[in-house]
């Protein structure tokens, strides 16, 4: 057997650490206030994944590359699962509403329904729901 990871934190720069906590709390994301203070903040996905929401000060004292301008490129599409269509249509509309911006339309394989945002720093989040036994399906 393989390597197995027990958590993932993915690293994300950020303008504006407030603006995007509100942002994400709008989508019904909570926030682990241990690794939380004025330069990060630590979102949780999920028991084992996590956001780590960085200002681009901080986030640059771990790179020596620049910060991709999100304005005109991307770097990763950040992707999770939802629990059923109405979740994936239902967390986009609340991005939306919360500032983020339309990325795509949605996206219909019969076994599978994703839809996509940018969030207020550009970064790219799709939300995926797939039926139950989708390799039978595919």
């Amino acid at each position: 057997m393989g390597f197995q990871a027990r958590q993932l934190f993915v690293n994300l720069p950020v303008s504006d650490l407030e603006a995007s906590v509100n942002f994400f709390t709008a989508l019904g994301f909570e926030f682990n206030p241990q690794y939380t203070n004025d330069n990060a903040t630590c979102m949780i996905i999920n028991e084992n994944t996590f956001a780590m929401l960085l200002t681009n000060k901080f986030f640059k004292t771990f790179v020596s590359k620049e910060i991709v301008d999100t304005s005109g490129h991307t770097e990763v599409i950040l992707a999770f699962s939802a629990t059923s269509r109405a979740e994936v249509d239902e967390l986009v509309h609340k991005a939306l509403d919360a500032g983020g911006q339309k990325y795509n339309d949605p996206v219909d394989h019969g076994f599978m329904y994703s839809w996509s945002f940018e969030d207020i720093d550009g970064h790219l989040w799709e939300i995926v729901y797939m039926e139950e036994n989708t390799a039978e399906n595919a």
